[in-house]
């Protein structure tokens, strides 16, 4: 039987990225993503929904968007959903957490108002611009994560 997996989200980061290396010198960013949905509830209210989302990204990807992306920096990304299983060492249950990895992206905006060359990076346009649209941060091929199938292999474990 076929399968695909694939997630493609426009939103905003909750927090800045936090930006690793594995020992084999490989970088890794965490960062999380709001994505908010609007809808009209049964008595014709309007109503936000939001949902939160882990994302990690390997390689040159995870550099770019620790060094140009903060808080509240919109984004758009490409990936797919992983599953993370493990045993909670103080209680014994099995955990799961479901996480996006990501395969491509693109800055979304204009420099905020007031950075300046090596500022804080894309942000929130604040209007219309006449300044051209940042060239996306997609390198010629996508970075592969390391085991597409699992967690990195025991000797190449992540450092969180």
């Amino acid at each position: 039987m076929a399968s695909f997996n694939k997630v493609i989200l426009l939103g905003n980061l909750t927090r800045d990225p936090e930006l690793r290396y594995t020992p084999k010198g490989m970088a890794v960013a965490r960062l999380g993503m709001a994505v908010n949905r609007s809808y009209k509830s049964e008595s014709g209210e309007t109503r936000e929904e939001v949902t939160f989302i882990d994302i990690d990204a390997w390689g040159k990807q995870a550099e770019l968007i620790s060094q140009y992306l903060r808080k509240g920096s919109p984004l758009f990304m490409e990936g797919r959903l992983k599953l993370d299983q493990w045993d909670d060492k103080q209680s014994g249950q099995k955990v799961t957490k479901l996480r996006v990895v990501m395969e491509t992206f693109q800055f979304v905006g204009g420099p905020r108002s007031g950075d300046g060359p090596g500022g804080g990076g894309p942000g929130p346009s604040t209007g219309p611009s006449s300044a051209p649209a940042p060239r996306p941060a997609r390198p010629a091929a996508p970075a592969p994560a390391p085991d597409s199938d699992g967690p990195p292999p025991e000797d190449d474990d992540v450092p969180f």
